[in-house]
This record gives C-alpha cells, structure tokens and sequence, in this order.
C-alpha cells in the first residue's frame, strides 16, 4: 500500500520474502524511495543485503540479522534488534531506540550503527571500517579482533574491551571492566575529540561532552608472533 509519504507494508498481510524481494528491485529507489514496516513481530533476515538508497521505518522489534549487509540504506528500527544487526554493513545508517542483542556491526566495512540503548556482548567484533555508537553499555569484548573503524560507547563496557584489536579506534565514556589482550588505554588528542563530536553530533547525541571519553587502542604487541607473548595468543 502506498501513502503520500511511504510505501507501507504489513508483514501481518505480507509475507516477509516477498518484501525484502521488493527491497532488492533494480528499480526500488524510483518506485519507493521511503518504505514503513509494521508488525515485524520479531521477523529474522528483515530489510537484508539493500544496495539502494532508501530510508526504511519499522515498527517494531526485529530478529536476528535485520540490516545486514546493507549499503546506501537508512534503516531505522523503532524496537530492539536481535543478534548480529548491522551485520557486514558496507555503508549507509542503521538505527536500533531500543536495545540490540549480541554481535551488533559485526564484521562493518563502513556506514553508521547508532543504538539508542545498549548493546550486548562482541559489539563491533571484527570491525572493519564501520562507526558504531552506543548511547547505552555494551557487553563483553565488544570491538573483539576490530580492525578498522569507531566504537563509541556512552555509557560502560564489559570486561575483555577491544581483545586483539588491530587499529579501531574505541571510546568509552564510562567504567570499562576489563582490557583484552594488548588493548590499553591511549591519550585523548584533538583529533580524536573532533572525531567524537563529529558521530555523536551526526547521531543527535548532543550535551556529551568528547572530553568525558576515555579512548583505547591496540599496543600492537600481538601484530607479529614473540615467545614472551604466547600465552597472550
């Protein structure tokens, strides 16, 4: 159904293959440039592997995997996300008001995740390029094996931050319960402020002052194999 401002569709109406094969129509950007979803009662795969830039609205909790691969997309989920949103993202923005289950932005090569509430374990594991904010906590080793990107975190992180980290940058406002393996804490320079007042300006964070965040990184001590480190492998 269309309205004059979206296409609406109803997953309790439509089936939910019919409607991500809508999402990957040559032609999407043309026919529906704004799309809103209601009832996703939880649905899995939901508005996956989008390469067209629409904005998505939905109304609701989603499963796993919602917004994965996307790029150019704007989704905006007006719920919580199961496991793995954001998944692979190469660009675009993914917005979750709720809270977001484990594996949040993993394996991002670009784009933006902003999670209005927390996030559980490994948010942003394997990071590649991605910007992830989180206004609430995240879970343990979130940023695990990050290799490229930001991780902002407003509010604590859990224990194992940043393990293995290669050079994601990871800010983190509150109390950080433990440092995975060669990740330590590093100075907060200018550049790194103008980095978080650009994402958190971008995510209508405002009031957070970028001088409040500690920033960590990695100590680049696991990049090549030394016996004194075994253990730390």
């Amino acid at each position: 159904m269309r309205t004059a401002d979206a296409a609406i569709a109803d997953l309790d109406v439509m089936p939910l293959r019919e409607l991500n094969a809508a999402f990957h129509a040559p032609d999407v950007a043309a026919i529906a440039p704004v799309w809103r979803v209601k009832n996703p009662h939880g649905a899995h795969a939901l508005a996956c592997g989008i390469d067209a830039p629409i904005a998505i609205d939905i109304d609701g909790h989603v499963g796993y995997y919602c917004a994965g691969m996307n790029q150019q997309a704007t989704v905006h989920i007006h719920g919580n996300a199961g496991t793995g949103v954001a998944e692979n993202m190469a660009s675009g923005t993914v917005i979750v008001d709720g809270d977001a289950s484990q594996s949040a932005g993993a394996s991002g090569l670009g784009g933006l995740l902003h999670v209005r509430g927390s996030a559980a374990a490994r948010c942003g594991i394997s990071m590649k390029g991605i910007d992830v904010v989180v206004r609430g906590d995240v879970g343990h080793l979130a940023a695990f094996m990050g290799q490229a990107g930001t991780l902002i975190v407003c509010g604590d992180a859990g224990e194992g931050l940043g393990d293995s980290l290669y050079e994601a940058r990871l800010f983190v406002r509150g109390r950080v319960a433990s440092l995975g393996a060669d990740c330590i804490e590093k100075p907060l320079r200018e550049g790194d402020r103008a980095t978080l007042a650009a994402l958190l300006e971008r995510c209508g964070e405002h009031g957070v002052d970028p001088a409040d965040f500690r920033r960590y990184g990695s100590a680049r001590r696991l990049y090549h194999f030394h016996v004194d480190h075994a253990g730390a492998y």
